[in-house]
């Protein structure tokens, strides 16, 4: 059987005669955590956001867990295993912490009534303080609305979420770009555990430092193709390397055509 969780052949994205993803080959194996790094518009929420199905490709295709998919949107890809934060959280503001939570997936009781459901408030808000508790995150008030909550508050929310349900795959854009110090500590507490738990990631980031502490290999992207692909530890890769590769300044024999 074959450990690969994630794979992409030739994933392209046009944006009119914008080519924001080109040819796309990408391997991500079972309990491997990879970064993807690259400057602005290199490509990286592109290449996301084509896996979780907020985008519809323009070619290629993606096999997850060994499967051709073509997701119709991000529900789809939770439905089959792949948890993901964005940039931009895709929170409903004006609901609370367990209603953003179980968005989707709520709890309910009382199934015999046929087609109608009545929603399980009290085991979704256990449930909520465990998955806080769990990810270190503190909401001093859950019953708040998103809308009336700090900027790294929300986003906190939004990993909590995520790391809360037990996936195949966990994809985080950026996750702390918007964090201070400790909530960014809280943030990378989670991703070591989903390493410890053997749960692969997809980690967005800018943050060098973040980078090399939390994953194994970076991906790098360069003009919406990707450039370089790098083993931290075998390649004994330095952060100069991998600026020189998102720079242009460097290039790996088999990405030479990349730019």
């Amino acid at each position: 059987m074959s450990d690969i969780i994630l794979e992409t052949r030739g994933l392209t994205k046009h944006y009119g005669g914008v080519h924001a993803l080109k040819d796309a080959n990408f391997i991500l194996r079972k309990g491997e955590h990879v970064a993807i790094m690259g400057d602005n518009g290199a490509g990286k929420s592109t290449f996301v956001r084509q896996i979780t199905g907020v985008e519809q490709r323009t070619r290629g295709e993606v096999l997850f867990d060994g499967k051709p998919v073509s997701f119709s949107g991000p529900l789809d890809a939770r439905e089959a295993g792949i948890e993901a934060v964005f940039q931009n959280l895709a929170l409903a503001d004006h609901l609370d912490v367990p209603d953003n939570l179980f968005l989707g997936r709520e709890k309910t009781k009382w199934n015999w009534l046929g087609p109608f459901r009545i929603l399980d408030y009290k085991a979704m808000e256990a449930d909520t303080l465990a998955a806080l508790e769990k990810t270190g995150v503190k909401i001093p008030n859950i019953h708040n609305s998103i809308e009336n909550m700090s900027g790294g508050q929300r986003q906190c929310v939004a990993i909590a979420r995520t790391a809360s349900f037990h996936s195949k795959l966990t994809i985080m854009d950026e996750p702390t770009a918007a964090l201070g110090v400790q909530e960014t500590a809280q943030v990378e507490n989670i991703i070591r555990t989903l390493k410890e738990n053997g749960e692969p990631l997809i980690l967005v980031s800018h943050n060098m430092r973040q980078v090399f502490d939390l994953v194994d290999r970076v991906i790098v992207f360069r003009r919406g193709r990707i450039c370089a692909n790098l083993d931290i530890k075998a390649d004994k890769v330095t952060g100069e390397d991998v600026v020189g590769y998102i720079t242009g300044a460097k290039t790996q024999p088999e990405y030479a055509d990349a730019d």
